[in-house]
């Protein structure tokens, strides 16, 4: 069994806590590794390893510190099955996604990477005379990352690409669900050059290392992609020193089905969107909203999709559509859930219950659910798995109303080829992203970021790398 130390100022060491925990197969329930629980003492370490080096890591030239997130880059395609193999095993991911979990990652390191000849400020223009104002970008000091378990590779380059290649250090806490293939990656880079300090991984609860992370003077921002509540505790901690954060939390994603959409497509990517790793991710479809004229059509034709769902091993030769949920906790959340809603008086089309196919594992089957109503928490609330219930409405604007009416603003998508409609809902949806006839799934060049409770700044493309700038603006006066 593997065992994992924390990454602090270029070298493995020790925790200064004795006790550990343990991460688990979803699938077969067996331990993977045990890793430390963490103590305030190794998330200062690490801070104050960060701290010591930033000035130096800054004063390298922008594309000096891009050459290492290449180098990264490089790693991780040698090492992609390893790497693919591990993040499937950890967290129940079924084994094409997390190919593309890896390999989408060294292309982030790649593309932050190329940044580095295109971070600007400006040259504005003075009401003096002999005067020029410089508006210069600088970077904010050091970076705390908080990963989740759903994607942790890829959210971890996210928190680290952008931040080191502005100049900052960076110290990362992984989510003590699924830390194997971040500390793998940690073991990886050990060789590539990066100095002591630059790039830091501390293992441990949220409770103790998150919160002393981000309650320390050190940390210029803190950036958590994690639950609403997470988020909350985030920015009782942050506002001690005033921190930077930026957060991506929940989501509750609607998807609009209009009479006149391509059924067909609609249905696939609506059910695509829901079970991508067993729905267990944040900007992926949670209601959908059919047009009463084609409701029929539309449960007929999704109901069958949705019965077809391969749900197996992730390692299966059948290559299977999802897999186990991440944890019992998780599991348990999504049955209780489900319950409440039938309790509600939603009707179950298909699905319903734990998969009895599987001794061992947190197998629950893709649901469908009908006879739902707006004020149902299965339509308010995120349940973060494999669960889909469907409300009908009349017309355009009665859709986009429910659609807005819930706490969450991170994704959502519209299907109709009417290009008038689509412009109206592309208007008035209240959220940070909207997907037009197609599935829910970001690029790395765009702009990840939630409205209302899903969130404050963002990632990916110019606008996630500027999250880990700051702005300095000097007033030069000349004779």
């Amino acid at each position: 069994m593997k065992e994992f130390n924390q990454y602090i100022n270029g070298r493995f060491v020790k925790s200064t806590s004795s006790e550990m925990s343990e991460v688990l197969n979803p699938c077969t329930e067996e331990v993977l590794s045990l890793i430390p629980k963490g103590s305030v003492t190794d998330a200062n370490n690490a801070l104050e390893a960060a701290q010591a080096s930033q000035h130096g890591w800054n004063a390298l030239t922008a594309i000096e510190r891009a050459s290492y997130l290449h180098k990264m880059a490089d790693v991780i395609r040698e090492n992609r099955v390893f790497l693919a193999e591990t993040l499937a095993k950890e967290q129940a991911k079924v084994i094409g996604l997390a190919q593309v979990e890896i390999d989408v990652t060294a292309d982030y390191y790649d593309y932050n990477a190329g940044w580095a000849r295109r971070i600007e400020g400006e040259i504005i223009q003075s009401d003096r005379k002999k005067e020029h104002i410089f508006l210069h970008k600088a970077p904010i000091g050091v970076a705390v990352g908080i990963c989740p378990w759903n994607f942790p590779f890829f959210v971890a380059a996210r928190k680290i690409a952008p931040s080191l290649v502005t100049g900052n250090t960076c110290v990362l806490k992984p989510s003590c669900v699924a830390p194997n293939t971040i500390m793998e990656f940690a073991k990886l880079i050990e060789n590539i050059g990066l100095p002591a300090g630059v790039l830091n991984f501390v293992l441990g609860k949220g409770t103790i290392i998150g919160n002393a992370l981000t309650k320390s003077p050190i940390t210029g921002i803190v950036s958590l992609t994690g639950s609403v509540f997470a988020g909350q505790k985030i920015m009782e901690a942050a506002a001690e020193n005033i921190t930077k954060v930026s957060l991506e939390l929940g989501g509750k994603a609607p998807a609009i089905v209009c009479a006149d959409a391509d059924m067909d497509l609609a249905v696939n990517a609506v059910v695509s969107s829901r079970v991508i790793y067993s729905g267990q991710v944040c900007n992926c479809a949670e209601r959908v909203y059919v047009e009463d004229s084609v409701y029929d059509e539309f449960m007929e034709k999704v109901s069958k999709k949705m019965s077809e769902v391969k749900v197996e091993d992730v390692f299966s030769d059948n290559n299977p559509d999802m897999s186990s949920m991440v944890s019992k906790d998780q599991l348990d959340k999504v049955s209780e859930m489900v319950e409440y809603a039938k309790k509600e008086g939603a009707e179950v089309v298909v699905g319903g219950g734990h998969s009895t196919n599987f001794d061992r594992g947190y197998y629950y089957q893709p649901t469908l659910l009908t006879n739902v109503t707006q004020n149902m928490q299965i339509v308010q609330e995120e349940v973060f798995g494999p669960v889909l219930p469907v409300l009908k409405f009349g017309d355009l604007d009665e859709a986009i109303a429910l659609a807005n009416d819930c706490e969450y603003g991170l994704t959502s998508s519209i299907f109709s080829e009417n290009f008038n409609k689509v412009m109206h809902a592309c208007d008035q949806l209240e959220f940070g992203e909207t997907y037009v006839n197609r599935e829910h799934f970001e690029a790395i060049q765009g702009f990840h970021a939630g409205w209302k409770k899903s969130g404050l700044g963002g990632a990916d493309g110019k606008h996630g790398m500027e999250e880990y700038l700051q702005t300095k603006v000097i007033y030069a006066q000349y004779r």
